[in-house]
């Protein structure tokens, strides 16, 4: 199968996810751009902050446009998180790539716990806490930096269990802060000479928005939990190979 084909298939399949779940799907990328396209950890990590700022834009449009982002909020959460994305970032081009490679895995497996384990919608909004909407906004903001992923699969459980948000809020809202944050890094990231493959990471990034656009439809199609179980059965694979790859 051709590069081309297979960066086409990956970022529809992450697109999808990230418009549905409002998460999950950015922690793909990484894997998909080494496995499949040859990518170095570094510029893995580098080159899917491109993919996931644009696809995260792309699904709060749609989000937006239906009334689910609490910009407020959202913003409270991303403003937390943008020193320690800048930090996490900068420290990434530092790290042994086997150290990546197994916190790679490590937030993979991580992001399919919570999804089994997601909680249950919230019933009633709740006031905002600035102390802790704040300390959950900056650990996104870093994993976002080191990682290089959006970190959708932790702010929605936040904006739920923290904040009381429903889900349909909370996931429209998750894409406004995975948006800043991802930004954010990439920003700390410029410079830093590791090389972006263009020819890649274009048809990557135009699929997953496309996928982002179909996301939302999709989710209002099919039940939430089922599409997160699949999606965490899927992000579990993940996490044992690249743990397995990172041990060798």
């Amino acid at each position: 199968m051709s590069t081309l084909v297979l960066a086409l298939a990956a970022g529809a399949v992450i697109g999808l996810a990230l418009g549905a779940l409002g998460g999950g799907g950015s922690v793909l990328a990484v894997p998909a751009l080494i496995y499949l396209l040859g990518f170095t950890p570094a510029a893995a990590t580098t080159a899917s902050l491109i993919i996931v700022t644009a696809t995260s834009a792309a699904a709060l449009y749609t989000h937006a446009a239906s009334g689910n982002v609490r910009w407020k909020t959202g913003a409270l959460f991303a403003a937390a998180g943008i020193p320690p994305a800048l930090a996490a970032a900068t420290l990434a081009t530092r790290v042994p790539e086997p150290v990546l490679t197994a916190a790679f895995a490590a937030v993979a497996g991580l992001a399919a716990w919570r999804m089994f384990t997601s909680p249950a919608p919230g019933r009633q909004p709740r006031p905002v806490r600035p102390a802790r909407a704040a300390g959950a906004g900056a650990g996104l903001g870093s994993i976002t930096g080191f990682l290089g992923v959006g970190g959708g699969f932790l702010a929605v459980p936040a904006l739920v269990s923290v904040l009381g948000l429903r889900m349909r809020t909370a996931v429209g809202t998750s894409l406004l802060v995975i948006t800043v944050n991802s930004l954010a890094a990439l920003a700390a990231r410029t410079g830093t000479h590791t090389p972006l493959h263009w020819a890649v990471i274009a048809p990557f990034t135009g699929a997953a928005v496309l996928g982002a656009w179909d996301g939302k439809r999709l989710a209002a199609k099919i039940s939430g939990p089922a599409l997160q179980r699949a999606f965490a059965t899927v992000l579990l694979a993940v996490a044992a190979l690249m743990l397995t790859d990172a041990l060798r």
